[in-house]
């Protein structure tokens, strides 16, 4: 299983979403993929947004080796599945894919994951809010484990 979430710029919400899936993989023994990527190349190259990292690292995760990477056609290739983290980045996804089988790849994450009906549709963009990024880890956080747990019983 290749798995990509996908944000806007990757330094934030995917980031986390890479980190959160693949440790929930990793303790359920399962030799799976994770990666993320952004529908923006603003940061391509870039390490995730310190806030980011410090939240991962005051809850056990280490996310700072990765690097934001803008998501290609190839990308929607080669992964089984992709998660959005926000409607707008579904849309842009679905406008990049080249095929209706890329396209039935993307999924929006907290949907996929069972969690839109308490927690909205999107995972917050915690950019401009110091203080949000707490907030997205947890909902993050419960989400790898939905899906992680979904994705198992589908397979």
């Amino acid at each position: 299983m290749k798995i990509l979430a996908v944000c806007l710029g990757n330094i934030c919400r995917s980031p986390l979403a890479e980190g959160l899936l693949r440790r929930e993989i990793e303790t359920r023994g399962l030799d799976w993929e994770v990666a993320s990527g952004g529908t923006a190349g603003y940061h391509t190259g870039n390490p995730p947004d310190p806030r980011s990292i410090a939240v991962a690292r005051e809850n056990g995760l280490d996310i700072s080796e990765q690097r934001s990477h803008r998501v290609t056609v190839e990308d929607l290739e080669n992964f089984d599945i992709v998660f959005g983290m926000d409607r707008q980045n579904v849309k842009d996804l679905m406008a990049r894919a080249a095929t209706e089988e890329q396209r039935r790849k993307i999924h929006l994450f907290l949907d996929y994951a069972g969690l839109q009906e308490t927690d909205g549709p999107d995972v917050f963009d915690p950019y401009y809010d110091d203080h949000a990024y707490a907030g997205v880890f947890e909902l993050v956080q419960r989400a790898a484990e939905n899906t992680v747990g979904r994705l198992l019983s589908a397979y």
